[in-house]
């Protein structure tokens, strides 16, 4: 069902018999907005744009400059399976937003993403990301309600405890109906995790894969009367959930991989390194965008496989930045590990590549990897190791992203001001907020 152009979006409409079309696009927190327009309006959705109100998005607009409109992608044109219905469908297409002048709007994340990697390609490079998704599935309670009971006793790769087989094929099988191209699914580490694999593509088309991943898994797991989550850590104990990034840049003249040298002992280019060098420098920087949530640091911990050090490895999964083990020299790319799935994919992934550019642009040189299990080091060796840490709460993200002029100016003025703001104020009524383990704690003695 693909589509280029805005002929062809009208063709397969006609052809499926579509009566609506979802006009999606993201807020600066990464939540899927959108505007349902009847068949009858889409060509002039093409051709001039859909109006809306931008005051009522978080991190948009204010009242007084509250008109833009959205342009929708014809590429991301899809007949969405669960909403058909016999001569009545409902398709959708990913919106770019702009202004009136018809200018893109400077709060919309894909732009953010789009003007990263446009950067990228004046230095010649295009930019390849993977990113692995893991969620929960868990049941609701009596009254309807999300509860944190999971939905089996599964463990990593499980099968025979493993009662959400069915649900993941239904949940690869929506994912291929609207064109994301699954590569493995299967159970993850802790009971009711799990997670499903898709292709390896550019940035945005990369983003717009993990937006429409996260809506979909969510429809599918309501129809099994489940609910799919995304929080990082919704569980105390066990192991949270992250979206362990994978990333390459190629040669957009040969095509060829820049991060690919065979003679090197991990396999990397130069340009491979100075990139893993500038993502450990500004890590700390862009960690409240990959790492958004006051419970994204409860899953930064030691102990459970989430990165905590900044450093890179090879084999070594308590490294920030793992180069996996690949059969084909082409194949070679970096994995970033502190990203979680509640972040902003569009942000998260033009934040990286900034970081990574910085490191060639400067010619910096990592550290040397570290092979040894970082959790087992004590403060005084980490110390002299000279090994930093990512920060440990969500307030301290933020101060450390105010530190960070590059990832600032790659959200630009207008996203970073209203990010910090939203969520300074979610510091701010967690921080207020009095828990029950402060209450089952403090209660009794005092």
């Amino acid at each position: 069902m693909a589509a280029t152009t805005a002929q062809d979006v009208l063709r397969l409409v006609r052809e499926h018999m579509v009566k609506f079309i979802h006009l999606q696009f993201t807020d600066i927190v990464g939540i899927v907005k959108g505007i349902t327009i009847p068949v009858h309006e889409l060509e002039v959705a093409l051709d001039k744009g859909v109006w809306f109100d931008g005051s009522s998005i978080q991190g948009f607009a204010r009242i007084a400059e509250s008109d833009m409109y959205l342009m929708p992608d014809p590429s991301t044109f899809q007949v969405i399976p669960w909403e058909a219905k016999e001569g009545a469908g409902t398709a959708r297409m990913i919106c770019d937003v702009y202004t009136p002048d018809g200018r893109p709007f400077p709060g919309d994340p894909r732009g953010i993403l789009k003007r990263a990697v446009k950067k990228a390609a004046e230095m010649g490079f295009g930019f390849n990301t993977g990113p692995e998704l893991e969620f929960f599935l868990f049941h609701y309670d009596a009254a309807g309600q999300p509860t944190v009971k999971p939905h089996d006793q599964g463990g990593y790769f499980d099968y025979s405890t493993d009662l959400a087989v069915n649900v993941r094929k239904d949940m690869v099988a929506a994912l291929e109906a609207l064109g994301i191209r699954p590569e493995a699914s299967h159970h993850e580490v802790a009971i009711g995790q799990h997670e499903i694999d898709f292709r390896y593509a550019d940035a945005v088309t990369t983003a717009d894969n993990a937006i429409t991943f996260k809506y979909v898994l969510k429809a599918v797991a309501r129809f099994h009367n489940l609910y799919a989550t995304f929080m990082p850590k919704p569980v105390f104990g066990i192991n949270g959930s992250g979206m362990h990034t994978h990333q390459s840049l190629v040669d957009l003249k040969t095509g060829k991989n820049v991060f690919a040298d065979p003679n090197d002992e991990f396999g990397l280019s130069t340009i491979a390194k100075q990139y893993i060098a500038g993502q450990l420098a500004h890590a700390r920087g862009f960690c409240a965008i990959v790492a958004p949530l006051v419970n994204s640091y409860k899953r930064l911990v030691p102990g459970y496989e989430a990165p905590v050090y900044l450093s890179w490895a090879r084999i070594n999964r308590s490294a920030l930045i793992r180069v996996p083990r690949v059969n084909q020299i082409e194949a070679t790319r970096l994995e970033l590990r502190c990203p979680d799935p509640s972040c902003n994919p569009y942000l998260a992934f033009a934040v990286m590549l900034a970081a990574g550019l910085d490191g060639i642009e400067k010619g910096m040189t990592p550290p040397d990897a570290l092979e040894e299990n970082l959790f087992e080091l004590d403060e005084e060796r980490r110390i002299q190791r000279q090994v930093k840490t990512l920060p440990g709460s969500l307030r301290e993200a933020l101060d450390c992203l105010s530190e960070d002029k590059l990832i600032q100016e790659t959200l630009g003025p207008h996203v970073y001001e209203r990010f910090v703001s939203a969520k300074r104020q979610e510091w701010d009524e967690y921080r207020i907020r009095v828990t029950e383990w402060e209450v089952d704690r403090y209660l009794p003695t005092y």
